[in-house]
């Protein structure tokens, strides 16, 4: 009885892992100029996708899944006018249970806006 308790409680539990990666996202050709005070930051903004894998099957790919998370993020930034997304970062969250991968890939960015001056 003790080994089959033993044995539901480890196949029963789950693991996580979390990563963190910095990329360029942008796919709008901004140039900051930082020795001038031509911007001002509006907040920050955050996108959110997940994918479950039962066996290795399901979802869509990891880099497609990322893509949405920050495709979802531009849509939360309701940009208007001379705003831009800046610092855009992806975190990804793995949980792992007995045969299913659960990936969540979150991305944030700031918000600035350009003054023109």
């Amino acid at each position: 009885m003790l080994v089959i308790a033993a044995v539901l409680m480890f196949g029963l539990t789950s693991c996580g892992v979390t990563n963190h990666m910095i990329s360029n996202y942008n796919v709008s050709q901004t140039q900051l100029v930082l020795s001038k005070d031509n911007f001002r930051v509006i907040g920050d903004v955050e996108g959110r996708a997940r994918a479950t894998y039962v066996f290795g099957i399901g979802g869509l790919s990891r880099k497609a899944v990322r893509e949405n998370a920050i495709a979802d993020m531009y849509r939360n930034a309701r940009l208007t006018g001379a705003q831009a997304v800046n610092n855009i970062t992806t975190t990804v969250k793995v949980r792992s249970y007995p045969f299913v991968m659960e990936y969540e890939f979150i991305a944030s960015g700031q918000i600035i806006e350009f003054t023109g001056e």
